[in-house]
């Protein structure tokens, strides 16, 4: 299959780009730069390149168009600018979807779990929560609005974590924090969990909805249901030589900033369906162990 993927680049997107080629599927990725395109040929020089980013609605038309499928992989993460991110995203899916109408073309769309209600476990089946007004959640909607418009849509909800080899996200930043302050720090009792998996993992399952998905699903990227962000403190702590320490809601945003938003979170989510209807099963390390293992300063 001709795959169009957006995000080829990055940390997952590299991941997803190599699960493709190695079972034979031929790869267009967008790239935004010379680097990012030579980041993506280093994948495999088999690869090909269309240049331009996601601002760009006619080089992702044509993308989306010469395809038999697109993994929508790319967002821009500014969490400063979260609202006008997920503008640029919801543009650039409508574009790419307007491209696949009546072909009945696979189109994955990438979402992550913080849009669903917080405190019990989420699964698959479960809406967002329309109370917490979160533009990326709308944007899942409207990607799979288009199943009634000719469109085989599949959504891919990621854990808060995926962590592995290149991680520059949640798990380099909370240790960026901890740096900073000296202490690895996490919210009152750390209770409350995170959901975690592994980009490998990750590159497995959206070959497996690529390939075997149905119209109209979403899937959950989720090996580790739920890891109390007191563990993952500690783990950090123990990695950085500092120590894991409580911090008070009265003290948190100064501590942690705009990561505030997410580590408060309590979000544990299954992914019972999507294993058993995709059969997929993780086999990466888990988040505690690859902090433990991988995260070490060099």
């Amino acid at each position: 299959m001709r795959v169009f993927v957006t995000g080829a680049s990055g940390f997952i997107g590299t991941a997803v780009v190599s699960e493709l080629v190695g079972l034979g599927h031929e790869v267009v990725g967008l790239a935004r730069s010379q680097e990012s395109a030579a980041k993506i040929k280093s994948v495999n020089p088999a690869v090909k390149i269309l240049r331009g980013e996601l601002k760009d609605l006619d080089t992702l038309k044509k993308g989306a168009a010469e395809s038999e499928g697109v993994i929508h992989l790319g967002f821009v993460h500014d969490y400063e600018k979260y609202d006008e991110c997920c503008e640029i995203d919801r543009q650039a899916t409508v574009a790419m979807l307007e491209s696949l109408k009546g072909t009945n073309r696979p189109f994955l769309y990438t979402n992550d779990t913080f849009g669903l209600r917080s405190g019990k476990v989420a699964y698959e089946e479960d809406a967002n929560d329309e109370n917490l007004k979160n533009p990326r959640a709308l944007n899942e909607e409207t990607a799979l609005s288009y199943e009634d418009k000719g469109v085989s849509v599949r959504c891919v909800r990621l854990a808060p974590s995926v962590h592995g080899k290149g991680d520059k996200a949640f798990v380099r930043v909370l240790m960026n924090i901890a740096k900073i302050a000296g202490e690895s720090g996490y919210i009152g009792e750390g209770q409350n969990v995170w959901s975690a998996v592994h980009r490998l993992d990750v590159a497995r399952l959206f070959r497996l909805v690529l390939e075997k998905g149905i119209s109209g699903r979403v899937y959950h990227g989720i090996a580790e249901q739920g890891i109390p962000l007191k563990n993952i403190a500690q783990e950090i702590g123990e990695v950085l030589n500092v120590p894991a320490v409580s911090i008070s809601v009265n003290n948190a945003e100064k501590h942690f900033g705009l990561m505030v938003l997410f580590i408060a979170t309590d979000g544990p989510t299954s992914s019972e369906t999507t294993r058993k209807e995709l059969g997929w099963e993780p086999q990466q390390l888990g988040l505690l162990e690859d902090i433990s293992t991988n995260y070490r300063p060099k």
